[in-house]
């Protein structure tokens, strides 16, 4: 009973650390997977280095947008998405 009691705080501390820092990570994680998951030909997209641009091309792992006025093509890789502002279809 008394080591019962003694490991009891440690298990209380490892399920609040649970709580406060694995679960939200997971959710982000969930949530920006879903993100890339259904990026599609059009949307305008934010990379991770504060590129804006077009998506022009979805291959794989590799997207193709466009960017700048003079509607320069770059190439990055799916992982390097931070943002992507939805279209408006109406």
């Amino acid at each position: 009973m008394q080591q019962l009691v003694a490991i009891l705080p440690l298990i209380l501390m490892f399920g609040i650390m649970y709580v406060i820092l694995i679960l939200p990570q997971r959710r982000k994680e969930k949530k920006t997977k879903e993100m890339l998951n259904a990026l599609k030909v059009g949307e305008n997209i934010t990379t991770i280095g504060g590129i804006m641009g077009k998506v022009l091309n979805i291959k794989d792992d590799e997207i193709t947008i466009e960017s700048g006025v003079e509607k320069t093509q770059l190439r990055v890789k799916r992982w390097a998405i931070k943002d992507v502002e939805k279209l408006i279809e109406g």
